[in-house]
């Protein structure tokens, strides 16, 4: 029986490069995203390369849209084997400075990198304990490891993230089911950060570089931080 890897945040860089490398080892995908049309195509270019995949809409920003979607899953292909969460933000949400940045805008941040994967934890969880099987993958950046005042929100939030992981997997230690992030410091080929940076490339501060790799290169990635399991966090793009 084929199993399910459900990608939440789906999109044409990280979820991609994911989806086809489990999908080669025979995993069925659920593309989750906000855009409903978005999703069909993501499915229809799976289902090209021979992927089997399904189309589950949903603003995983609210906590009852993450609880229907992962029902929704579940009926459609019976149970969730690997989930990973890949929602990212805006390049027009980053608030460039810690002196100046409110609580306000700390909002979509929290809401994506922290609540959201927290709500598809509690969801999942319980049933891969049960089964003593499963695994719970994330997506960082470089900020937990190195200070970005010109992500200071998003900083924020993916360091709360990271600590979030880092307890989960010890309490998820002895049960079966495997927690990793896996820490991302470069642009990732054809996502939407590389294409908005390609056309403003001022977004970037004077000096900063940022190395690129292909969406099929981080999705191997994911792959051996899935399979290996030696480790709760993989760094990609820079050293630890």
């Amino acid at each position: 029986m084929s199993k399910t890897l459900a990608i939440f945040g789906y999109g044409p860089g990280l979820g991609v490069g994911t989806a086809k490398r489990f999908g080669r080892e025979g995993y069925r995908v659920a593309v989750i995203g906000r855009s409903p049309d978005k999703a069909r195509g993501h499915v229809a270019d799976l289902a090209a390369e021979g992927i089997e995949a399904a189309a589950f809409p949903a603003d995983l920003t609210v906590e009852t849209e993450v609880e229907r979607v992962v029902r929704e899953v579940i009926a459609e292909f019976g149970q969730i084997d690997v989930a990973m969460h890949g929602a990212a933000g805006n390049m027009a949400d980053r608030a460039p400075s810690t002196l100046t940045l409110e609580v306000g805008a700390l909002r979509i941040p929290l809401a994506l990198k922290l609540y959201s994967p927290i709500w598809m934890t509690r969801a999942l969880a319980p049933a891969m304990i049960e089964r003593g099987d499963g695994a719970l993958l994330f997506s960082s950046g470089s900020s937990p490891h190195y200070p970005l005042p010109y992500l200071a929100n998003f900083g924020v939030a993916l360091a709360a993230q990271r600590g979030y992981v880092q307890q989960l997997a010890a309490e998820l230690e002895g049960t079966g089911v495997y927690a990793g992030v896996l820490n991302i410091g470069v642009l990732i080929g054809d996502s939407e950060a590389e294409r908005i940076i390609d056309a403003h490339p001022e977004l970037v501060p004077p000096g900063v570089e940022i190395a690129r790799m292909s969406n099929d290169a981080l999705g191997e990635h994911y792959w051996q931080l899935f399979t290996k399991r030696d480790t709760v966090e993989l760094d990609i793009g820079f050293d630890a």
